[in-house]
């Protein structure tokens, strides 16, 4: 991996040199894929799956071509089992409406962590309302991770769903979905995993995991912004009804009665993002040329520096100690973390502050917010050097 792949890491903020460290809440974008959707723009731009025109079937199969890259990312059966989506929420509120309309009934249950983002709450609570089914959250242990006998206790006959994050977007901690998972299809219930922060930090296998569904957003993962995908067991989403109406995801229509489309299609409802699908598509090419293990394996590296040098300031590093995947909050104490991230901003260092869309967890922690910080694919250890010396002159001035 060349830095220099990345033309926004050569801006200058502030009139410091960029180290951005807010990767969880979207990353940066290497050249070959700003180049992708230019090229995709003035080579192959037109609708797709209706035309038969040259054009239209050229961006066709290179949305198709992105699909089966998609599903082998994720080691699917088939890449009927890729939805093509707007963003990991987009792709959680259409399972959660499609799973509500034919498999929750009042007094089943939902079951969600404590850890949960919004994206994997609100959309949960709003079904659970129309259908009357109860949402029971799983609690976490006193070292802020997931409490699996606490889970084993809720689940029962009336667990229907159970939508965990694989990685926190806040602490950083990576469940054990494969025990989660296990433990609730032995209940008789299905799992969605929220794959937002693990897809762009380690190599993800469905058929191991055995999930029902997951999903994911390509932003986080270096590629555009406005493309999510679904990822379900090929029968599970034979079973279930689209979640909306319109072009392409119909078989035929008439006034009286219309009939649907195959998979994946029938989830597909309008023109989708086939340029940002395209885009997607070289992004995971990228990823790959650099290596999964490599990647993984220096990002937990990072990530280690990071934590050990904040502790070294004093700071409270939430989940201190567990093993993170690309993410760890902290603060330190008497100082707000809006206030420290400003600090940071005017020396050229970009992190994240505040309850990161994970309210609930922010209110257990007892605090406003947090400072939250999160490593790419590019980051090093200059970079590490750079954030905790910006952080301890942050620190001192508002001591």
């Amino acid at each position: 991996m060349n830095r220099q792949d990345f033309p926004i890491l050569q801006e200058k903020v502030n009139g410091h040199a960029l180290v951005y460290l807010d990767n969880a809440a979207t990353s940066q974008k290497p050249q070959e894929v700003i180049d992708a959707i230019s090229y995709a723009y003035t080579t192959f731009n037109a609708n797709i799956h209706r035309g038969v025109h040259s054009l239209s079937k050229q961006a066709t199969l290179h949305h198709e071509e992105a699909r089966e890259r998609v599903s082998k990312l994720l080691n699917a059966k088939s890449a009927n089992e890729i939805v093509f989506t707007k963003g990991t929420t987009d792709s959680i509120n259409m399972l959660a409406r499609s799973f509500g309309e034919s498999f929750l009934h009042e007094g089943d249950e939902i079951v969600i962590s404590a850890m949960e983002h919004h994206s994997n709450i609100v959309p949960w609570q709003m079904i659970a309302a129309k259908t009357g089914a109860r949402l029971r959250v799983v609690r976490l242990t006193p070292d802020l991770t997931f409490d699996i006998d606490a889970y084993c206790d809720l689940l029962n006959e009336k667990t229907k769903m159970v939508a965990v994050a694989q990685v926190s977007n806040v602490l950083g901690v990576e469940n054990d979905v494969k025990t989660i998972i296990r433990r609730a299809h032995e209940a008789g219930a299905v799992v969605m995993v929220d794959a937002a922060q693990s897809v762009p930090h380690m190599k993800i296998d469905v058929q191991d995991m055995d999930c029902d569904f997951l999903v994911f957003s390509a932003h986080k993962m270096y590629g555009p912004t406005g493309v999510g995908v679904l990822y379900g067991k090929e029968n599970l989403l034979n079973q279930l009804p689209p979640a909306e109406g319109g072009g392409e995801m119909i078989e035929h229509v008439s006034f009286e009665k219309t009939t649907y489309n195959v998979l994946p299609y029938k989830f597909e409802a309008g023109t989708p993002n086939f340029i940002g699908s395209y885009a997607f598509s070289k992004a995971i090419d990228y990823v790959d040329k650099i290596g999964w293990e490599q990647l993984t394996q220096e990002e937990d590296r990072l990530l280690r520096l990071i934590e050990e040098g904040l502790i070294d300031m004093g700071a409270v590093v939430y989940a201190q100690g567990q093993e993170k995947r690309g993410v760890l909050s902290f603060n330190f104490p008497g100082i707000h973390p809006y206030d420290l991230g400003v600090l940071l901003d005017q020396q050229g260092v970009a992190i994240r502050t505040g309850h990161h869309c994970a309210e609930p967890l922010i209110n257990l922690l007892g605090v406003p917010g947090t400072c939250r910080v999160s490593v790419g694919l590019y980051n090093d250890e200059n970079d590490v050097k750079v954030f905790l010396k910006a952080t301890q002159v942050a620190k001192l001035m508002l001591s």
